[in-house]
């Protein structure tokens, strides 16, 4: 099979329960029954505004959600059988890149202990392996040897997302969810951890479900893009002709909406 991920039919409710005082709950679809497909070694850009689902779709991706209903496939495994073989299974296969890098990366643990923890549980290597692979991690994100003993609190925000991205690689699993991995960076770091990403991605045959509200971001990174809104994907294409021709209505107000540098404003 040529996808990394196949999702078909995919369901997301919240809610419908009871209350406390025996009324039933008010049901909330977060994902209506969305079906996508995540080449091996593409990057698929998935846009949409807050609430539009693409983070609870990420979450039912890694596992932190189970689906309500549908289908997934990741790396050609059925997603009850990873949710039942458990958490390391889930983090050899996939793994998610959040948003606040520093906020992701235990304050009180260097650098190396943090990488160590992967390394350790998920692929059970011992002390040898585990420090030349923390080095080799440090190398490919471009981040001095010295990093292994220093602190969250003493990097920038693109060094922290670089560390970050160290982390999800560690346990070499191919598929990548990045959650607006760089919403929170300057437009030049954006810039540099963008042209990483890609590198890495180009290196290692890496696979990445890249999740944002910036078009400029998504245009720049994706293959492909898939539009979300209210749960649903309204449109879905390769991102050049996307951008250039959008087909729905939501696509192009998004677009139309999308701050963009004029002459005048020059």
């Amino acid at each position: 099979m040529n996808d990394a991920v196949q999702i078909r039919d995919l369901v997301k409710t919240f809610g419908g329960g009871r209350s406390l005082f025996g009324r039933k709950a008010s049901e909330v679809r977060a994902v209506r029954g969305i079906s996508l497909d995540l080449q091996r070694g593409e990057t698929l850009g998935i846009v949409g505004e807050s609430g539009s689902g693409k983070s609870t779709l990420a979450r039912m991706l890694v596992g932190l959600e189970a689906p309500t209903a549908g289908t997934m496939l990741i790396d050609d495994k059925p997603w009850p059988e990873l949710a039942a073989a458990g958490t390391r299974a889930f983090g050899r296969t996939i793994q998610y890149v959040f948003q606040d890098p520093v906020a992701s990366l235990n304050p009180r643990k260097t650098i190396g202990d943090i990488l160590d923890v992967p390394l350790r549980l998920l692929c059970g290597y011992d002390a040898s392996r585990r420090a030349a692979r923390k080095r080799a991690l440090i190398d490919a994100v471009q981040m001095p040897m010295d990093t292994l003993e220093r602190y969250p609190h003493e990097f920038s925000g693109g060094q922290a997302q670089r560390i970050a991205i160290a982390r999800a690689l560690a346990a070499e699993a191919s598929i990548l969810v990045l959650d607006e991995p760089v919403s929170a960076l300057d437009v030049s770091v954006q810039a540099q951890v963008l042209l990483l990403l890609q590198q890495l991605r180009d290196d290692l045959g890496l696979s990445y479900l890249f999740i944002s509200h910036d078009l400029a971001v998504v245009e720049a990174i994706s293959d492909r893009v898939a539009v979300m809104y209210l749960g649903e994907v309204v449109e879905m294409g390769p991102a050049a002709q996307l951008f250039a021709a959008p087909q729905h209505d939501y696509t192009r107000s998004l677009i139309a909406s999308a701050p963009r540098l004029t002459p005048d404003a020059a």
